[in-house]
């Protein structure tokens, strides 16, 4: 890219300066510099990412072990693919067993453990499996498939449920009768009360999804902090977002304060993408949800609506009851609590890695055990992060 000097008449490169403002080492440091001597001699504060996003965006620019000592961050259960539970890949699985049923997922899904085997081992074994980037390629192959049903497993939080019922919306232009999803949508702010509620987990604030909150809007999140007395900071997934968000936090728990705030201001609005809840609300209707390590969770999830439910999985095929648990020796679900840090796992690097993953958190590129193992011991591996 170039752009013309006008005083001397020629052109020069122009660099590309937008990310770089939010990567300025320099300006780390000083923030870095105040927090610490904010934090000294203060009691110790934990906050929780509550996005995967942000997880591995800590651990990749490498701000964890120079944040104060006395500030803890830990994971929380914004994964999708983490929060899904072995029932829910156990259902996947079924429907994949199906004769002339085409199953379509996200890449990140097909090699989470269910109770006995993962998508990818079913289709090692023949199943008809694909991997897609988006629902409306699964519309593409229904439409390219007349002899089969292709039924999408839906995951993902606020972000991708309104792409799905874009898709489903599409498949109903196209007049398409062999198209499906299997809905396994979550809502996060459902999930961040049952951690609050749990009484389990001590925190001093949340560092809530960038991403996410475009969709539903700042305001999600109001009725939490009023109730819980809880912070919460909605941040981008740059360095600097996420050292401002930290230092947002610091001064509410300072000064006694419980609010939402924005740091994300160039991407999230109090009041979110309308046009995207009206579109997700026109498909879809909350539902209760199961969620790894969680349980199930009243209203955290998505279900069709009735005048949407003949492209609901569930409906078109009868899924008998499924003998589904998870490993035992797993503890992904208290890792997604944030009461466990992945080191603290027995099978953590020893038999659980990302070649051989035992849960979902190991699996996925948004996943806290998975972070742990490209970032934590050795600093930025990124031989490593190209390699999964």
């Amino acid at each position: 890219m170039v752009s013309k000097n006008s005083s001397r008449g020629v052109r020069q490169p122009m660099s590309l300066k937008y990310m770089d403002e939010f990567r300025d080492g320099g300006l780390a440091r000083r923030i870095l510099t105040k927090l610490k001597k904010q934090c000294s001699g203060r009691a110790p504060m934990r906050f929780m990412e509550i996005c995967g996003t942000h997880t591995v965006a800590v651990f990749r620019s490498g701000l964890r072990p120079l944040l104060p000592s006395s500030l803890e961050l830990i994971s929380g259960p914004g994964c999708p693919v983490c929060v899904t539970a072995s029932e829910d890949i156990d259902k996947a699985i079924w429907f994949a067993s199906q004769p002339h049923v085409l199953v379509a997922t996200f890449g990140d899904l097909l090699r989470v453990p269910g109770s006995r085997a993962s998508l990818a081992q079913e289709r090692a074994q023949g199943a008809d499996v694909r991997m897609v980037y988006s629902a409306m390629d699964a519309v593409e192959l229904a439409q390219e498939n007349h002899d089969k049903e292709v039924v999408f497993i839906g995951i993902g939080f606020e972000t991708t449920a309104p792409t799905v019922a874009a898709a489903v919306t599409h498949a109903e232009r196209l007049g398409l009768k062999n198209f499906s999803v299997f809905s396994v949508h979550k809502v996060l702010p459902p999930a961040m009360e049952a951690l609050l509620s749990s009484g389990d987990l001590r925190l001093d604030g949340f560092l809530c999804p960038g991403h996410v909150t475009t969709v539903i809007g700042a305001k999600a999140y109001e009725a939490l902090a009023a109730r819980y007395h809880m912070p919460c900071v909605i941040t981008g997934f740059e360095p600097l977002d996420i050292l401002h968000g930290l230092w947002m936090l610091i001064q509410q728990r300072f000064s006694g304060t419980a609010r939402v705030e924005i740091q994300y201001r160039r991407g999230v609005t109090w009041e979110g993408n309308v046009a995207a809840q009206r579109l997700m609300a026109q498909v879809f209707r909350p539902a209760d949800a199961v969620w790894r390590g969680l349980g199930r969770i009243p209203l955290s999830g998505l279900a069709f609506r009735d005048e949407w439910v003949r492209f609901d999985a569930t409906q078109k095929f009868q899924v008998p009851q499924l003998d589904s648990r998870e490993d035992p020796g797993c503890r992904c679900g208290d890792v997604l609590r944030g009461v466990l840090s992945p080191p603290q796992c027995p099978l953590f690097r020893k038999v659980c890695t990302p070649q051989s993953p035992k849960g979902p958190c190991m699996v996925s590129s948004e996943g806290t055990c998975g972070a742990y193992f490209k970032y934590a011991y050795d600093g930025p591996n990124l031989e490593e992060e190209e390699k999964y």
